[in-house]
């Protein structure tokens, strides 16, 4: 009969024997991954390092735009009449606007087109243009008193700007003669208004401005009449269309000087400025008054984001490179030269001069102090004089001079930023180096893992033949006990 169970035979705990022996050859694999873990602790500190590298190169990249340090507050004394935008370009000023009149586009109306009228066939010609004197009257008031007499057709590659649709048997209601209109991308928008009474066609050019306006010129064909309804040659008529509303440009004075723009907008009306009217004023209604003063604000937000984001990265860099004495704790990258030399190379960074000219050479200078912590805090009161000199601080942190040694700092932070962050800097290097050596431990503790295996096996086998070989001379120092004792019986 077989042994069910290795030790039996020998009343050995052989599987205690076992687990005891693997477990001396287990404990290289052990250390294989605790090495592991610790290298893989090590990939997710240089990950949230390099997050917050891109975040502090975020901020960094504000600091190289003149934009922030260079910038300008418009402000409206009435922003629901004028309001603007300003540029570095912009002087430090004041401007006074009054708006008399607002650009508008022109617009025309045909009369009552009862259902079932026929239409007509033949040519509809638009011309756009500007309404001018008539040359024959050179005292006729302008368009916007009194309805024009000419149009001056604005031109397109030395062409007048026109458009001719033909009207066909096909196009036999309004919403068609409207499509084709718009089909013709000809600068006017036709509209079909409808009632109870019937409906109507509705032009309007599609821009604003003095030149905005147009003509409608009808060509019918001989015996197709109808089209007359919708002519328009500048004068209003019972015939053709009527005239609602005049293309007109936008009239304001600036400064007490009179100024016009084909819409709402007075683009680059002085250096960087450019202001946007919103409605007509009342007669004697006070100017607009318009103030351009510097942006403080915005530098001072970079600045703000820039210590945050530097302070979060010193922190986690002293953290993860410390050695609590006390708790005897190593951080995760205590002794890593890399993590060392990244964390002295910035400081040194920001705590050298800037070599950029101007009235600042380091940012203590300017209200940002490094503290016995490492951190960075700001001095306000320090800062907002500092800002008083735009250019000073434009120089320290955005010059791109001649010369490395001539950039700002925001320059060289950026540069040295973008360097550690690029596909062959630190941070790839080092993930390319911890994911070697991942794989190779890896590899290690399959290796190991596969000896370990057989050598369990291997003393399994031993000891189970050693079981059966002592459970068999148990059997035979039983049976050779049994045989003295009979013996001793019958020799007694």
């Amino acid at each position: 009969m077989g042994l069910s169970s290795v030790g039996i035979g020998s009343n050995m705990n052989v599987s205690e024997m076992v687990a005891s022996l693997v477990a001396l050859e287990k404990k290289p694999i052990a250390a294989l991954q605790t090495k592991a873990a610790g290298i893989n602790s090590q990939m997710s500190a240089f990950s949230q390092l390099k997050s917050q590298i891109s975040n502090l190169q975020t901020q960094v990249e504000k600091l190289t735009s003149a934009a922030t340090w260079q910038g300008r507050i418009l402000s409206s004394s009435n922003t629901a009449i004028v309001s603007g935008t300003a540029t570095t370009k912009a002087a430090f000023g004041t401007f006074d606007v009054a708006v008399q009149q607002m650009a508008s586009a022109q617009s025309l109306g045909s009369a009552l087109v009862p259902k079932d009228s026929v239409l007509g066939q033949g040519k509809l010609t638009i011309n756009l243009g500007e309404w001018v004197r008539d040359p024959a009257d050179p005292s006729q008031p302008p368009a916007a008193a009194t309805l024009p007499l000419q149009l001056k057709p604005n031109e397109v590659d030395g062409k007048p700007q026109s458009v001719t649709i033909d009207i066909g048997p096909e196009d036999d209601t309004l919403a068609k003669v409207a499509a084709k209109i718009n089909a013709a991308n000809g600068g006017v928008t036709a509209t079909v208004l409808r009632d109870h009474t019937g409906e109507r066609l509705t032009l309007q050019s599609t821009a604003t401005g003095g030149n905005a306006a147009f003509t409608v010129a009808v060509d019918e064909l001989a015996g197709q009449p109808g089209l007359k309804r919708f002519e328009y040659l500048g004068t209003d008529n019972s015939a053709g269309m009527t005239r609602s509303q005049t293309a007109q440009d936008t009239l304001a004075t600036i400064n007490g000087i009179a100024m016009s723009s084909r819409n709402n907008v007075f683009n680059e009306v002085a250096d960087g400025v450019s202001l946007t009217v919103s409605q007509k004023m009342a007669l004697g209604d006070a100017p607009v008054r318009i103030t351009i003063k510097g942006d403080t604000e915005t530098a001072k937000t970079a600045l703000k984001n820039l210590v945050e984001s530097y302070n979060a990265l010193s922190s986690a860099m002293t953290t993860m490179t410390a050695y609590d004495k006390d708790t005897k704790a190593a951080g995760t990258l205590q002794g890593d030269s890399t993590a060392i030399g990244l964390q002295s190379a910035l400081r040194q960074l920001l705590t050298g001069n800037s070599g950029a000219g101007g009235a600042f050479g380091t940012l203590s200078q300017m209200g940002l102090e490094f503290q016995t912590s490492g951190s960075l805090k700001i001095d306000d009161t320090k800062l907002t004089k500092a800002l008083e000199d735009p250019d000073s601080m434009t120089k320290f942190f955005a010059a791109d001079l001649e010369g490395e040694s001539n950039d700002g700092l925001g320059v060289r932070l950026k540069a040295f930023t973008s360097g550690l962050l690029s596909s062959d800097g630190v941070f790839a290097g080092k993930d390319e180096s911890m994911k070697t050596q991942l794989k190779r431990n890896t590899q290690d503790q399959e290796r190991l893992t596969t000896r370990v295996n057989a050598y369990e096996k291997r003393l399994l086998a031993q000891y189970t033949a050693l079981d059966v070989k002592m459970a068999s001379l148990s059997s035979l120092d039983a049976y050779v006990s049994q045989q003295v004792s009979q013996w001793n019986k019958s020799s007694g």
